[in-house]
Order: structure tokens, then C-alpha cells, then sequence
């Protein structure tokens, strides 16, 4: 399913981190988190990679 959903903001294909439960836009520096396995897509709910 990973490769079905792209970034909102860039269009680009997200990477898994496991560890933080998140989709990650390196192009954009957002992750989006999952929830109960459900990814939030919305810019809103993303965190800003430092």
C-alpha cells in the first residue's frame, strides 16, 4: 500500500519509519503520522523533520 501514497504537498513516495509510526517526505521534510494504522495524510497533522 506504501507505494500507492505519495506526499501531499510534493507528489514524491514516502518512506516507513517504523520506529516513529510515520510516513516520511524527505523532499518536503514532513513525516505524517499513523494511526492505528491508518496514515493521516493531512499537512495539518504533519511534524516537521529538524
Amino acid at each position: 500500500m506504501l507505494e500507492s501514497l505519495v506526499c501531499p504537498v510534493t507528489q514524491a513516495t514516502l518512506s516507513y519509519d517504523a520506529a516513529q509510526q510515520e510516513l516520511v517526505s524527505k523532499e518536503a521534510n514532513l513525516a505524517f503520522p499513523i494511526r492505528d494504522g491508518i496514515p493521516i495524510m493531512l499537512i495539518s497533522e504533519a511534524r516537521t523533520l529538524g
